[in-house]
């Protein structure tokens, strides 16, 4: 039951108005620690690949969205969704392409699989995000099978305390906040270690200052942690 205070305490807080801020997403902007430092390496090695398809796969929140707009912006990538007349195979023809969170959207088997002998054929690349890593994937094409089988696959682990606590100052940086070190200790301490994670933290810390005109504060963080939980969906 949430108690009179509570309810005027809610009642009385301003809804703050959206401002737009520069979200820093580019190759000097990434933050590289030890789990991140093959799915860096492997962008920053494009056009010279070991292999025309690159898939990194990695849990919720793990950059994975931002090295894959890092690759597009360096190589000029066009974004598919292989379905059946989508037009992928025929980008792919034409040059780079990127295919984001692969499990999550689905695909249709025979049109990857055009995808993929499209790009080794042109020698273009491809690049595909994904959770799981390809071998979970339900694919039922054997041939597509096998392709995905060639593929790079590199592995993006969870992020630790260290990068967490780097993540946050950057993500209050690009508002133009700048808080304790301490406070952002407390803060990654007690959080899910998921970089979607911090980003919804220090957006709704954000957003609940500004909507009642205070600091941000170690009783603020408390609020906003107990409130998160474990809501957290996706990077």
């Amino acid at each position: 039951m949430i108690d009179q205070t509570e309810k005027d305490r809610r009642r009385h807080e301003q809804l703050p108005l959206s401002f737009p801020y520069d979200a820093a997403t580019g190759r000097d902007d990434l933050l590289v620690s030890e789990r991140l430092s093959a799915a860096v390496s492997i962008i920053d090695a494009w056009p010279n690949w070991p292999s025309p398809v690159v898939i990194l796969a990695g849990p919720v929140g793990s950059g994975k969205s931002h090295l894959a707009a890092i690759w597009r912006e360096k190589s000029g990538a066009t974004p598919i969704h292989p379905q059946a007349g989508s037009g992928s195979s025929a980008a792919a023809a034409h040059g780079p392409v990127l295919f984001e969170d692969a499990e999550r959207q689905g695909f249709d088997d025979a049109e990857l699989f055009h995808v993929i002998n499209s790009v080794r054929e042109n020698g273009h690349s491809l690049l595909i995000t994904s959770r799981l890593w390809p071998m979970s994937w339900p694919v039922t094409l054997p041939d597509l099978r096998s392709r995905l089988k060639a593929a790079t696959v590199v592995e993006i682990g969870e992020p630790d305390e260290e990068l967490l606590a780097q993540v946050i100052v950057k993500l209050f940086a690009d508002r133009q906040l700048y808080i304790d070190d301490k406070l952002v200790g407390y803060i990654v301490t007690r959080m899910e270690r998921s970089l979607a994670a911090a980003q919804t933290i220090v957006d709704r810390l954000d957003r609940l200052a500004l909507g009642r005109g205070t600091r941000i504060t170690r009783q603020l963080a408390a609020e906003v942690l107990n409130e998160v939980g474990n809501t957290v969906e996706d990077d």
